[in-house]
């Protein structure tokens, strides 16, 4: 799949720029072969190669047979993954966008080892995150790119708690279970994953008071890069998203 500006009508298109450098250099498409082109917003065309251009800028003018919208899940789900260290904070947003998470915010955990300035340190690994999720969606065929927030404090994740509709602290101590969970049929659900060291007691006692409920996902302890894959999961079995 391959990600566009905007879909064009039904007819002849260009795909051009970096996306046409992939499907022609990277892909090795040919001419006759069958490709799908997303807005990143719902919107999926499929389309034919009608003609290659290889070179230093190419091209690929493609025949637009079909074009639809996806809706977006009744049930939004947001993770609030907190910043770990090395690229297990870009493995999270991987398999999280490939499980359908459909927003992801970074949150800057007090046990957090990664640590994101306001500079251009933070800035770069910030757009690591993005490129990741953007990345994540082609290769999953996703119509909806996940949106990558700008990074938030414990205070501004427990305002964003308090406005959703039902928030899900993963705690591996907690006494509820994740399937015991009544969950809404549509709104906004936020999981919030700790990072390496967990959330630390303060923190969930902030959460709480903002409204989140703390669950257990299983009987083991997951890494802080595979916790909101394995909700996700859970979550396309337990509710109507996979349905």
């Amino acid at each position: 799949m391959f990600l566009v500006p905007s879909l064009p009508d039904t007819g002849f298109a260009v795909l051009e720029g970096e996306e046409a450098h992939h499907a022609v250099t990277v892909r090795r498409l040919r001419e006759g072969e069958r490709l799908a082109l997303s807005d990143g917003r719902g919107g999926l065309a499929d389309c034919v190669a009608h003609a290659v251009h290889p070179g230093r800028n190419p091209t690929v003018e493609l025949r637009v047979e079909t074009t639809r919208h996806v809706s977006a899940p009744a049930l939004r789900v947001t993770v609030a993954q907190a910043l770990a260290k090395g690229d297990r904070g870009e493995l999270a947003v991987e398999t999280a966008t490939e499980a359908g998470v459909d927003a992801v915010v970074p949150w800057r955990a007090a046990r957090s080892v990664a640590r994101w300035d306001d500079g251009p340190r933070g800035a770069k690994a910030l757009a690591k995150w993005r490129a990741t999720a953007r990345a994540a969606a082609k290769q999953a065929r996703r119509a909806w790119v996940p949106e990558v927030t700008e990074p938030m404090t414990t205070r501004q994740l427990a305002a964003r708690i308090a406005e959703t509709d039902l928030a899900l602290v993963l705690d591996g101590d907690a006494s509820e279970s994740f399937v015991d969970v009544d969950f809404p049929e549509e709104g906004e659900l936020l999981l919030v994953v700790g990072p390496e060291g967990g959330v630390a007691p303060e923190e969930r006692a902030t959460f709480v008071e903002a409204g989140a409920r703390c669950v257990r996902l299983g009987p083991t302890v997951l890494r802080t890069s595979t916790a909101a894959t394995v909700a996700l999961g859970a979550l396309g079995a337990l509710t109507a998203r996979w349905g």
